[in-house]
């Protein structure tokens, strides 16, 4: 009797799997939503705080609108970036007035990527059984808790989205038109769905879906040209009077081009074992948890270069053998990686989970092309232990999200060297009028980074809390030479004083950004 539409059907003698394809799908996307069925019960916690909770342009229906003429951050929380699309998504579910909606919209989200994801495998291998452990596999891959259960992890999901439906109707029906508008749509969301192109012309080369004419080829490419002077023209526009802003992960500080670099590859390690085994997942990879590495002959480099050329080998390896959709589904999840690896220009984080969703889509489909001729005595169990060991691992990691508190918490628990808790801690302290507390939670995390300016603004405010202006001038200084012309940083301590009462330091520290801007 077939369950949920599964039946067995013989084919040569080995019983495969048949499943309707709307079973199929329903099936995928009610494991992705009942996961993270917890996160509706989840608040604000983070970025989700000045992105969401206390920004204006979120709160009105204008919103919708006027996100696409500003930054995604908002002024007085360090401008950066441009994300329109998610922004406006973000104003449009606010005027529910349900934070339980905002939360079950990251869900559908996370649902429809999921079906994307196996209705690509179901196309190129012709398998449901494929589909099925790809469609579960990213359902339940614990790594995506981040991109999910934190609101602001919608940008994740909505550019993969966006991603995956250009590269489908570029691949598999050559609809131009289609794919770049989702191409737009994708890189509005966040600015990692640029590399669709790279997607389209791997799945090209390996020969997954149609094959277009030379000429069909330059009209595609020619449209990725135009699309990346337009959006790069409007971002620049945009973001420009913000170009002051420090844009890299506090470990690349002062780094050099090598050391970066090296560090970078390091980071392969994280990534391998995140994507692999996903037991142990973080928040935090701040620099006294991951120093820089200066050297190649560093341990920390060598692994993570073994990782990085036993993904390339793997690669290579199945496009000898014929595997050719875990090929490109290998060779996609490099590429969508490349962008938040800090290989190829630095970022604001050297490692981040949520970083992760769309990369793992590529594993996702090399896994499900690799199983897709298994029969079901063998494909059944793995499907279900994909299920348990993911699901429950994402179901009991999402109740850490369910506010800044929470959040810290794990910090101290999964990250006891990061300097991110004991900030908090002192920007706490501080509005709660105990200043020399805070000084004191200062120096904790001093000791674990050199490089965070919003460290050294903090320290300063609390400094001339304490009437140690001496003191407070110094950090300022250092916070000079990190970044020359950062008066954000200022700015937005400023009016942390003034929100405990505290407008001497405020003028304190106005003065000296109205220096800095004379300089």
């Amino acid at each position: 009797m077939p369950v949920w539409g599964i039946s067995r059907a013989t084919e040569g003698g080995r019983d495969s799997m048949t499943l309707s394809p709307w079973r199929l799908y329903l099936t995928i996307a009610a494991s992705a939503i009942v996961v993270y069925l917890g996160a509706l019960g989840n608040g604000f916690a983070l970025d989700d705080v000045p992105i969401i909770a206390t920004n204006p342009l979120v709160h009105h229906w204008s919103g919708l609108l006027d996100a696409f003429s500003a930054p995604y951050w908002p002024a007085t929380a360090g401008a950066a970036m441009y994300r329109p699309l998610t922004v406006a998504a973000f104003a449009l579910d606010w005027q529910t007035g349900q934070l339980a909606w905002l939360h079950g919209v990251n869900l559908l989200w996370h649902a429809a990527v999921t079906v994307t994801v196996a209705a690509l495998v179901r196309r190129w291998s012709g398998s449901a059984g494929g589909a099925l452990v790809a469609g579960v596999l990213f359902a339940v891959h614990p790594v995506h808790v981040e991109a999910v259960a934190n609101l602001v992890g919608r940008a994740e999901l909505m550019a993969a989205l966006f991603a995956l439906l250009s590269v489908y109707a570029a691949l598999e029906f050559d609809l131009l038109g289609w794919s770049c508008a989702a191409l737009v749509l994708g890189v509005l969301s966040k600015e990692t769905a640029a590399m669709v192109p790279g997607l389209i012309a791997v799945g090209w080369i390996t020969g997954l879906g149609r094959r277009p004419s030379r000429r069909r080829v330059l009209a595609y490419f020619a449209s990725w040209l135009c699309i990346g002077v337009l959006y790069g023209v409007v971002r620049w526009t945009i973001l420009h009077p913000y170009s002051d802003q420090v844009q890299v992960a506090p470990v690349f500080v002062g780094a050099s081009f090598a050391a970066t670099r090296l560090t970078a590859v390091s980071s392969f390690a994280d990534f391998a074992r995140l994507l692999l085994f996903p037991l142990n997942l973080r928040i935090d990879y701040s620099p006294a948890e991951r120093t820089l590495v200066t050297t190649p002959l560093d341990w920390r480099f060598v692994v993570g270069m073994l990782c990085l050329a036993l993904w390339v080998g793997l690669g290579v390896l199945a496009w000898r053998r014929g595997h050719r959709i875990a090929a490109a589904g290998l060779c996609w999840g490099l590429l969508a990686l490349l962008p938040v690896a800090n290989i190829l220009f630095p970022t604001g984080v050297l490692v981040a989970e949520r970083t992760l969703y769309l990369p793992s889509a590529g594993l996702a489909i090399a896994i499900g092309a690799w199983v897709k001729d298994l029969p079901n005595r063998r494909l059944l169990p793995i499907v279900a232990l994909l299920f348990l060991a993911g699901g429950l691992r994402a179901a009991f990691r999402v109740p850490v999200w369910t506010s800044s508190e929470t959040v810290l918490e794990s910090v101290r628990e999964d990250s006891p060297r990061s300097y991110v808790s004991p900030m908090s801690t002192a920007s706490s302290a501080l509005a709660g009028h105990h200043p020399e507390d805070a000084f004191n939670e200062f120096h904790v995390a001093a000791s674990r980074t050199t490089g965070a300016p919003k460290l050294l603004a903090l320290g300063a405010d609390a400094a001339f809390t304490l009437g140690r202006s001496r003191v407070a001038d110094s950090l300022l200084n250092e916070l000079g030479h990190i970044c020359s012309r950062c008066p954000f940083y200022y700015e937005f301590e400023a009016r942390a004083a003034l929100a405990r009462g505290d407008s001497s330091v405020a003028d304190s520290l106005r003065v000296r950004m109205s220096a800095l801007d004379r300089r």
